[in-house]
């Protein structure tokens, strides 16, 4: 693994150990068999990975299993970009680990904490993160998910959809309109465990690249008061604070798509003969390499830089919305090259790159599409110019 920019400004002596650790271990334990039951395999590597002291990287709060009281932005982003460079599974049961409660982490009583997140630090729980509908994707605050009162409990009704860990989380945190005020403040958050009698999984969900995905319905869903997350009302910032945390990692595995794409065309570029000598020395393949390796610079440097900020105390919305926009679209582009520069062999199912193929097209959707960063991006560029302003100014 060639790793010269764990030499930039923005990794601390720290950062770069973990990284080599984790390759290293990666290198020796990651080996995923496709073939298998996908439940099984994301349940094995979320074992492997909580054994291993991986998933504490995901987690905030020392007393509670984390390795850190704050998450570390960089040794996050360090993680996902290690471990989708060996495989994308491996990725996502380590990043839905951190995603599916990190808003427990963000907003949970003690209690709640002491009772969910060292089990999630030591691999041993499965969470989901359930805010996603029918009908409320990108926009996320037209919620149709609901959820009454009723004494000392709470009664959930609807449904969520697109809900990764789907089928074989152990809890779900859950975010529905209570009605508190409209729209984004009328939402709140709620910790489901999955044995809770009305939530059921629905329908599993296929996708190009497989991982347990799934619709959950929730019928009369009775859950105690006590598993209400932060203040009523306050779920959908709690969802985007969670969120933020984790958008700028999308970015980080991306990279790690994008690296092994790379690898894997240099591997064929400098073996394969054509027209008497290698398929490197045309030039048209040097172009190629040349744009690809740039595309994958210039998101790693956004993507650290947004990083970097975060762990430093500052406002990321921009950056954070470039880093996954180049990284993920650029991701798109070096795997399509490495694809092209394979030839055939590149769309034979099962090969690295056909796999990458099907991998990093979702990446431009969850967690915000390029489309949204487009549109957080040029919204926080024109308020700074309309702030900054002098008042006389047409």
């Amino acid at each position: 693994m060639r790793a010269e920019y764990l030499d930039w400004p923005f990794f601390e002596k720290e950062h770069r150990e973990f990284a080599a650790e984790l390759s290293a271990w990666a290198c020796a334990n990651v080996v995923v068999d496709h073939r298998a039951p996908v439940d099984d395999t994301c349940r094995a590597l979320v074992r492997d990975l909580g054994a291993a002291g991986w998933l504490r990287h995901a987690v905030a709060g020392r007393v509670f299993g984390g390795a850190d009281e704050v998450i570390d932005t960089r040794a996050l982003c360090l993680a996902r970009e290690t471990l989708a460079r060996h495989d994308a599974l491996a990725d996502f049961a380590f990043a839905m680990q951190g995603l599916g409660s990190g808003a427990i982490g963000l907003a949970g009583t003690d209690e709640q904490k002491r009772r969910y997140l060292p089990r999630v630090a030591a691999g041993t729980a499965i969470p989901a993160f359930a805010l996603s509908e029918a009908e409320a994707g990108s926009d996320a605050v037209a919620l149709g998910c609901r959820a009454r009162a009723d004494r000392d409990e709470f009664v959930l009704d609807g449904e969520k959809t697109w809900i990764s860990n789907g089928g074989i989380a152990d809890f779900t945190v859950v975010f529905a309109r209570t009605g508190e005020a409209p729209r984004a403040r009328g939402i709140s958050a709620f910790i489901v465990d999955a044995d809770t009698p009305g939530c059921t999984v629905a329908e599993r969900i296929d996708v190009i690249s497989p991982h347990p995905l799934a619709r959950l319905r929730f019928d009369g869903c009775r859950i105690p008061r006590g598993q209400l997350l932060g203040a009523p009302g306050a779920g959908f910032r709690l969802a985007m604070n969670t969120l933020n945390v984790f958008r700028i990692s999308v970015a980080a595995a991306a990279l790690g798509f994008a690296r092994r794409a790379l690898d894997e065309a240099l591997a064929r570029a400098t073996s394969r003969t054509m027209y008497g000598g290698r398929l490197a020395d045309l030039q048209l393949t040097q172009a190629k390499l040349a744009q690809m390796a740039t595309t994958i610079d210039t998101a790693a440097l956004l993507t650290y830089r947004a990083a970097w900020e975060r762990d430093q105390g500052r406002s990321v919305m921009r950056t954070a919305a470039m880093a996954k926009m180049a990284a993920t679209e650029g991701a798109q582009q070096v795997i399509d090259a490495a694809v092209q520069l394979w030839g055939g062999l590149g769309v034979v199912s099962g090969h690295p790159v056909e796999r990458l193929y099907r991998d990093i097209r979702a990446l431009r959707i969850y967690e915000g599409a390029t489309e949204v960063q487009q549109m957080i991006i040029a919204r926080d560029l024109l308020r700074t110019e309309t702030a900054s302003r002098p008042p006389d100014s047409d």
